[in-house]
């Protein structure tokens, strides 16, 4: 397993400003770096892919920056949805551009509408043509789609691992992959040894956080359980710590954290790191029980 970490844990907004913080990525001994890009989150990508790649840190991105409402492939207006398909190419250019491995989020509606509604016979069907039309788009430029359940709070199109395993069989198209978000899934999975074994497949990402979003250990995530499938499934993928920086004036407010949870972001790397690969190296020699 690889690891990794999300640039909100050192910075509100990615910038030209935080080469240094991919410096210290590597230092704390980590593979990936994730940042979030959106029309409000202004770089030079070549300085950020250069950097990157001559430490040897893969770069993800996902949307986390300003991202228009009416960009939705999940909408009910077919011209929001054609909006949602050309923001989200744009974001796959810059992935590309950057040298980023993947796009990955909640791509396949936007994170913060929730529709308090019995969902239309055609609302999976057309997040799914978009998504077959990304990931097209995303493999020719050699960057993968990374899709993530989300808990009922953030959206209400896809919650848990079955259904989005249903949305990528629907989408058709083997550029689209998986993530597995411990906080979000506390909400809504009841056993993750399930729901990772129903990504198993897909699965390229795990998000790494406590169930308060805190540092990984000492709360409810059932940590045991995790690292047992994934040893199991075979998952040769990233694992990476996800937060907000609470010392960083209102932001983690902003982002809905209200407890100090991660005043520093080396401290919460260090410490989530050995706590994770503690969990790892325990169960490194598990194998499947599945015939």
């Amino acid at each position: 397993m690889k690891y990794g970490a999300h640039c909100y844990l050192f910075t509100r907004r990615w910038s030209d400003a935080d080469l240094s913080y991919l410096d210290l990525a590597r230092e704390l001994g980590l593979d990936m770096f994730e940042l979030s890009v959106g029309d409000d989150v202004v770089f030079s990508p070549r300085l950020t892919g250069r950097r990157a790649a001559a430490l040897g840190l893969e770069l993800i991105i996902g949307p986390g920056g300003l991202w228009p409402l009416d960009c939705d492939l999940a909408a009910d207006d077919a011209g929001d949805r054609a909006r949602g398909l050309s923001w989200h190419k744009r974001q796959i250019d810059l992935a590309a551009e950057l040298g980023a491995s993947a796009y990955a989020g909640c791509l396949y509606g936007h994170p913060g509408v929730v529709k308090r509604r019995r969902p239309p016979a055609d609302e999976f069907p057309r997040a799914a043509e978009g998504l077959h039309a990304l990931a097209e788009y995303a493999a020719a430029r050699r960057v993968a789609v990374v899709l993530e359940p989300m808990s009922r709070f953030r959206t209400h199109l896809v919650n848990t691992p079955a259904q989005l395993m249903r949305l990528i069989a629907l989408s058709g198209h083997p550029n689209i992959k998986a993530t597995f978000d411990t906080y979000h899934a506390i909400t809504e999975v009841r056993d993750y040894a399930e729901g990772l074994r129903l990504l198993g497949p897909r699965l390229a990402l795990v998000h790494a956080c406590e169930n308060d979003r805190g540092v990984p250990g000492g709360g409810l995530v059932p940590w045991e359980t995790v690292f047992q499938t994934l040893a199991e499934i075979g998952f040769d993928g990233t694992i990476g710590l996800e937060a907000y920086n609470s010392s960083l004036g209102d932001f983690a407010f902003e982002r809905g954290i209200f407890q100090d949870l991660c005043p520093d972001g080396r401290a919460f790397v260090e410490k989530g790191t050995a706590f994770l690969r503690a969990m790892e190296a325990r169960f490194s020699g598990a194998t499947s029980r599945r015939p």
